[in-house]
């Protein structure tokens, strides 16, 4: 199925196609290699380095190729999107929630922990289905390190 000089994002398709063809969903995939099921989900996407012991795992279950198996472990290039504003209607509602809350969110980080960010590298997200009389709501907790901005002066 994988031959030399495939790229990333071929076995991405590659995994998004065998998923779907095999009927397994994230869930199965993450609990069949014991990691949470929304670093399992970017991973496969492309976001992470898969660890070979897991990537090997993975690659048989989809019935990928071992060919596969070094490009998942390599480190990726991350982020990006295919236009400035993403178009998926899932992805833009990301995108407007931090459009509109982004500078409230901003502010209430440096005025409750100082001058600094949320990491996304020391970082974890949960997605949750919560039951609700008007429709159920979609609770996504991003769960980010603080990092204060270090300013040191230059020594002489």
């Amino acid at each position: 199925m994988i031959s030399s000089g495939v790229t990333r994002d071929e076995i991405t398709q590659q995994i998004i196609d065998a998923r779907l063809a095999k009927g397994l969903t994230w869930q199965q995939l993450a609990d069949a290699v014991d990691r949470p099921v929304v670093w399992t989900t970017s991973a496969l996407l492309g976001q992470h380095p898969i660890p070979r012991e897991v990537g090997t795992v993975l690659v048989a279950l989809l019935g990928l190729d071992d060919a596969a198996i070094p490009v998942l472990a390599a480190v990726p290039m991350r982020g990006g999107f295919e236009t400035a504003v993403p178009t998926d209607p899932t992805v833009y509602r990301f995108y407007e929630a931090l459009s509109v809350y982004g500078g409230a969110i901003k502010e209430l980080i440096h005025e409750q922990f100082g001058d600094g960010i949320m990491s996304a590298i020391n970082f974890s997200v949960n997605v949750e289905k919560k039951p609700h009389p008007g429709g159920d709501r979609v609770v996504v907790t991003l769960d980010g390190k603080f990092l204060a901005y270090e300013w040191n002066q230059a020594t002489e």
